[in-house]
C-alpha cells in the first residue's frame, strides 16, 4: 500500500454536491480532489428542478449567468387531480422575482456547469473509496487502486448510500420518504406541457415539467409500495384514467423502457455530520424526499457554508460541529414541510382532492417563505 500525502482537501463524490465542493473551496483559494467512483454520472441523462433558493445558491458560486443560459425557466406551479381539474396554480416568478427565477436543467449539464474548468489533476474519477482511518494529524482515504491519500479534511458528497457515513459511523440505514417508496423517473417528448405540472389520483401521482420545448423530464409514483420496478404493465393500469397528456408522456416512456428508471424515495436522518476531520454534506448528510426539490439546494448551500469554514478556521477537527450548528435550522425546517406535504399526500383521495386547494399555497409559502433569504 502506498501512501501519497496531500495537503489538498478530499471529496469523496463528484455529483452535485462533490462539484460544489470543489467550486466553492476554489473560489476561497483552497485546493481540493474530487474522489468520484463512476466515470460518469449514471442518471446523467435525467433533469432536475431547481427552485429559487439553488439558482441564489449558483449566483453564490459564480454560475447565475451559466444557469440563465442551460437552465429552462419554470414561471408556474400547477397542481391537478386525475380528471384534470385544476387545484391549485402558482405563480413562481411572482413569489421569486427575477433574479431568482425558478428553472429546470439535465443533471448532466447542471454538473457540467458545476465542474467547468476543473483542472485535470482536481478529479480523481473511477476512483472507488475502500477505507478510511483519522489520527491526530489527518485524514486516510484508501482507495481500490490500493492507493492511500492523506488530507487535513474529507467532505463526504456521496450521497444517499454514502460510504463515508458508513465507514465512520457505522452502518446506517436509509429509510424509505413517507411519500412512497415505489417512483420512478424519466424524459419523455413533451406532450403540451408549459409549465410545472403535477396530477394526484386514486393509486398514483405523476410531475410533468419542461427541460425545452421538446422534453420533458417526468417523476411517477404508485401507492402500492410492493410493485416491481419492471412491471411496466400496472404503471400503465394506474395512470389510465389520467389525462391524455399524462399518458402520452408515460406512454411513451413504456415503449421506450431504457428511459425509465426506478427510483426508491429514500431519506437520511443522522443525528451527526461529522467525526473528527471527517464532514458529511449534501443527501450524505440530510437526505429528504423531492417534495420541494431541496436535494441540490441544500447541497449547495452546504458546499459555500463549509468553504468558508474551511477557509477561516485553522483547526479541521472543529468544523463539522460549527458547519452543522450553522446548517441545522434550515435543514430542519426542509424536513418538517417535506413531512407535512408528505402525509397530506397519503390522505385518501377524495379528501386530497377537497383540501388541496387551501393546504398548497399556504404549504408553497410557508416552505419556500424562509428558503428566499440566503444561507
Amino acid at each position: 500500500m502506498s501512501i501519497k500525502p496531500t495537503t489538498d482537501i478530499l471529496i469523496a463524490g463528484g455529483g452535485i454536491a462533490g462539484l460544489a465542493a470543489w467550486r466553492a473551496l476554489e473560489q476561497h483559494g483552497v485546493r481540493s480532489t474530487v474522489i468520484e467512483r463512476r466515470m460518469q454520472a449514471v442518471d446523467g441523462g435525467l433533469a432536475i428542478n431547481l427552485p429559487g433558493n439553488a439558482i441564489a445558491a449558483l449566483a453564490r458560486l459564480g454560475l447565475g449567468g451559466g444557469i440563465g443560459r442551460i437552465g429552462h425557466p419554470v414561471r408556474r406551479r400547477e397542481y391537478r387531480a386525475e380528471d384534470d381539474r385544476l387545484l391549485a396554480a402558482i405563480d413562481e416568478d411572482a413569489f421569486w422575482g427575477e433574479a431568482m427565477r425558478p428553472r429546470a436543467v439535465r443533471r448532466a449539464d447542471l454538473m457540467a456547469l458545476l465542474g467547468g474548468g476543473m483542472p485535470s489533476d482536481r478529479g480523481r474519477f473511477g476512483s472507488a473509496v475502500t477505507a478510511i482511518t483519522q489520527d491526530a494529524e489527518a485524514v486516510h482515504v484508501q482507495l481500490a487502486t490500493g492507493e492511500t491519500l492523506s488530507s487535513r479534511l474529507l467532505i463526504g458528497a456521496d450521497g444517499v448510500h454514502s460510504t463515508v457515513r458508513e465507514s465512520i459511523m457505522g452502518a446506517s440505514e436509509s429509510q424509505s420518504a413517507l411519500i412512497a417508496s415505489a417512483s420512478w423517473r424519466f424524459m419523455a417528448p413533451n406532450p403540451g406541457i408549459d409549465g410545472w405540472t403535477f396530477w394526484t389520483g386514486r393509486r398514483g401521482m405523476i410531475l410533468l415539467l419542461p427541460v425545452d420545448d421538446a422534453t420533458v423530464y417526468g417523476w411517477v409514483t404508485v401507492s402500492e409500495a410492493d410493485t416491481a420496478a419492471d412491471d411496466h404493465e400496472h404503471l400503465r393500469r394506474t395512470f389510465a384514467r389520467f389525462p391524455e397528456r399524462a399518458r402520452k408522456a408515460l406512454d411513451w416512456v413504456l415503449s421506450h423502457p431504457e428511459h425509465l428508471y426506478h427510483s426508491p424515495l429514500e431519506e437520511v436522518q443522522e443525528s451527526r455530520w461529522h467525526e473528527g476531520r471527517v464532514t458529511l454534506i449534501g443527501d450524505a448528510a440530510h437526505a429528504t424526499a423531492p417534495v420541494w426539490a431541496q436535494g441540490a439546494a441544500l447541497a449547495m448551500e452546504d458546499s459555500f457554508a463549509l468553504a468558508a469554514l474551511v477557509a477561516g478556521v485553522d483547526d479541521p477537527a472543529s468544523i463539522g460541529d460549527r458547519f452543522r450548528q450553522q446548517r441545522m435550522q434550515r435543514v430542519a425546517h426542509v424536513k418538517a414541510m417535506t413531512d407535512r406535504l408528505s402525509k397530506a399526500a397519503g390522505l385518501p383521495y377524495a379528501v386530497r382532492r377537497l383540501i388541496m386547494p387551501f393546504i398548497v399555497p399556504r404549504s408553497y409559502k410557508a416552505t419556500y417563505g424562509p428558503l428566499r433569504d440566503s444561507q
